[in-house]
């Protein structure tokens, strides 16, 4: 049976630490996978296939973003369920979130795979670099529906405070693709195609594993109604319209950071997607930031503790702050392994000690930005979230890089994105705290005429 809204009890930096640490070793075995799959291509000695495999993981991250964001409307309308103490209410928006996945996931996935060497074009792939990435999307990108239901199956259980078992899908499927990857890569011969295969293959790994969680062990999922689906679709529709907006942000940008690095070559191109590639694994707590603290603010305010609300997000800022200072160092003192690893050429090199020596805190102030979305998500703003990420995307990114580039060169790309970081970060953490304190006096308002009326009865 479903447990009680747990997280309405107990230390928030608690919860905040073992949601996060949890929600970040997921991710970063599913993205250790594609750094590991960038060892082995780069193991070819072709510099294009590495340079083709950043160039679709610009797409893949976009599929992702978007089964991020059907998961974050699943962890918003559960956990505020769970935290209301209405369980048939949750299991029935549950399956309908899953269902509202399998039908969105599937129709881009009809949408995008005839135009998979359109979009690579546009972003700068050319020649052997464009078939390369062509063939891996068009086997990776097959696998959507996969990878929506395991999200969407994780959020549920985060909904739920099951922090360990939302872990395990993206683990498994992490582990899988890890053992597949040598084998289809070098033992069979199929170099990047191979590698796609092997990530097609763990993605449905994700499936069996978030099944096993939602279904047998929390009984979470309520029978399939259609006129139930269509009243939720509403509901579902007003948080995952907007996150996938908000997600849709990200790839944007790594779409301009990407077209505007492939104007100083293949090594620059061939650096970038090797940060692409440690940054989730390196920063992975900091990315599960926003699924970790979702869920405490959902069960909350469902609740009505708006203490723990501000509570929460003040443990999320000490947590992403110590989490900065210790893995920034890391990177920095790893940074020549790094680049012998990869068998960086000189100019791949110099970008990653500069990303790695000057760049990295800026994820700190991201951290900021991930909480504030959390907050707009689960508390009923998801549109802010959506204007502040677009913000970072375009306004944040595009005019930035464009001017740093003009005097730094390529140096100046990971500088501008730094920039934007910081400003919006800031911004939207400000405009988050201010959101939660407006919350409680509307409640306050709201409970005190309730409160005399009662009072009047009594007397």
């Amino acid at each position: 049976m479903p447990a009680p809204a747990k997280l309405t009890q107990g230390s928030t930096f608690k919860h905040v630490v073992s949601m996060s640490a949890t929600g970040a070793f997921g991710l970063m075995c599913m993205f250790l996978v594609d750094l590991v799959d960038m060892l082995f291509l780069s193991m070819l000695g072709e510099k294009e296939a590495v340079a083709a495999v950043g160039f679709a993981s610009t797409i893949m991250f976009f599929t992702i973003s978007l089964s991020i964001a059907v998961s974050i409307a699943a962890t918003a309308l559960v956990s505020r369920a769970v935290g209301e103490g209405q369980i048939e209410l949750a299991k029935r928006r549950a399956v309908n979130v899953l269902a509202f996945g399998v039908f969105f996931s599937t129709a881009v996935v009809w949408f995008l795979w005839p135009n998979i060497p359109h979009i690579l074009l546009y972003i700068g792939a050319t020649g052997r670099t464009l078939d390369l990435a062509t063939g891996y999307l068009q086997i990776l990108v097959v696998g959507m529906p996969a990878v929506m239901i395991g999200m969407i199956g994780s959020g549920i259980m985060r909904a739920l405070g099951d922090a360990r078992r939302a872990m395990y899908a993206t683990m498994v499927g992490g582990l899988v693709n890890a053992v597949l990857d040598p084998i289809f890569i070098f033992a069979f011969g199929l170099g990047v195609q191979g590698a796609a295969i092997a990530s097609l293959l763990a993605r449905f790994s994700m499936v069996a594993v978030s099944y096993y969680g939602v279904v047998h062990i929390h009984k979470m999922l309520g029978e399939f109604d259609l006129m139930e689906f269509f009243e939720d679709a509403k509901s579902i529709s007003v948080i995952a319209v907007p996150a996938m907006l908000t997600n849709m942000s990200s790839p944007l940008a790594n779409a301009i950071v990407m077209e505007h690095t492939s104007s100083f070559g293949d090594d620059a191109v061939a650096a970038v997607a090797v940060i692409g590639r440690v940054i989730p694994v390196v920063f992975g707590g900091i990315f599960a930031l926003s699924g970790a603290v979702g869920p405490i603010l959902g069960q909350n305010y469902g609740a009505g503790r708006f203490d723990r609300m501000h509570s929460a997000i003040s443990s999320a800022v000490v947590y992403a702050l110590g989490y900065c200072l210790i893995l920034c160092f890391f990177l920095y003192q790893i940074q020549d392994w790094l680049v012998g690893v990869f068998h960086a050429t000189q100019g791949s090199a110099d970008l990653i000690r500069f990303f790695a020596t000057f760049v990295s805190f800026s994820f700190f102030f991201q951290s900021l930005l991930f909480i504030a979305i959390a907050v707009f998500n689960n508390l009923g703003k998801p549109l802010n979230s959506t204007l502040l990420n677009f913000g970072r995307a375009t306004l944040g990114t595009w005019p930035l890089i464009t001017f740093f580039s003009l005097f730094m060169g390529a140096e100046g790309i990971l500088f501008g994105q730094a920039v934007g970081s910081v400003i919006f970060g800031s911004l939207g953490f400000y405009m988050a705290r201010n959101y939660i304190h407006e919350l409680e006096e509307k409640e306050a308002r709201d409970i005190l005429p309730n409160s005399l009326h009662q009072y009047d009865e009594i007397i």
